[in-house]
């Protein structure tokens, strides 16, 4: 009994590119908190009431945006190992390396890099369009959303002026 050789499609400039664009993708899916981002999408509805603009709802949607934006930027200062025995351990990225430190294992070369604080601040960016402009918390912050790129406008320029 013989096998059949497998298929494999021909490889062409498109199929090249459309790869090379899910396979990044992918690799942002894995850089993003995307269990963060899912909770804040899943208890956002329940918390703003809908969109409907009480001063309850409101306190409501910033702890939960607050919380939800620690987790985001935290998450980029945390790391995992596998230990001798195939354990995975976790930890939070220091100047030292990772903590808690294991006695068997170096761990020095988990170090804070300036990759860790870029990946948090485009985290929080992320983050901060995705929770923003959700439509339940546009509504309840459409006023300040409205006032905000004028306000960061005049403070930016401010700044360019005096430096």
């Amino acid at each position: 009994m013989s096998q059949k050789p497998k298929y494999a499609p021909p490889t062409t400039p498109t199929r090249t590119i459309t790869q090379a664009t899910l396979n990044g993708l992918a690799n942002l899916i894995k850089l993003l908190p995307t269990g963060t981002v899912f909770l804040f999408q899943f208890l956002n509805p329940v918390l703003t009431n809908n969109g409907h603009c009480d001063v309850v709802n409101k306190y409501l949607s910033g702890v939960l945006i607050a919380v939800s934006a620690f987790s985001c930027g935290f998450a980029s200062f945390t790391d995992s190992y596998t230990d001798s025995q195939g354990n995975i351990h976790y930890g939070i990225v220091t100047n030292k390396g990772l903590w808690p430190s294991s006695p068997t294992q170096d761990l020095s070369s988990y170090r804070l890099q300036l990759g860790d604080f870029v990946h948090a601040f485009f985290a929080l960016i992320v983050f901060a369009v995705v929770a923003l402009l959700g439509p339940w918390t546009f509504s309840l912050l459409s006023k300040l959303l409205m006032a905000l790129p004028p306000a960061i406008g005049a403070a930016s320029s401010v700044i360019f002026y005096v430096s």
